[in-house]
């Protein structure tokens, strides 16, 4: 791990750290990069699975076509 010193927008961290539910200025800052590499991560995974859709990689009608069946025997 490395130690840096920055200067941070006070207001931005609190509210970060309610919305991650961290309690310290370092889990904080730890836990904003993972949200935002898991962020682009998924992104990156969505816009992929898009590609290979149209791409006709992925065939989504089978998957589809058994929700409506399961939707009507219940």
């Amino acid at each position: 791990m490395t130690k840096t010193l920055i200067d941070l927008d006070d207001e931005a961290l609190a509210e970060a750290a309610k919305l991650l539910g961290t309690s310290s200025k370092k889990d904080t800052v730890n836990a904003a990069l993972r949200e935002i590499i898991d962020r682009r991560r998924r992104a990156a995974a969505v816009a992929r699975m898009r590609e290979m859709v149209a791409e006709g990689q992925i065939d989504f009608s089978a998957t589809e076509k058994g929700d409506a069946t399961q939707q009507d025997v219940a």
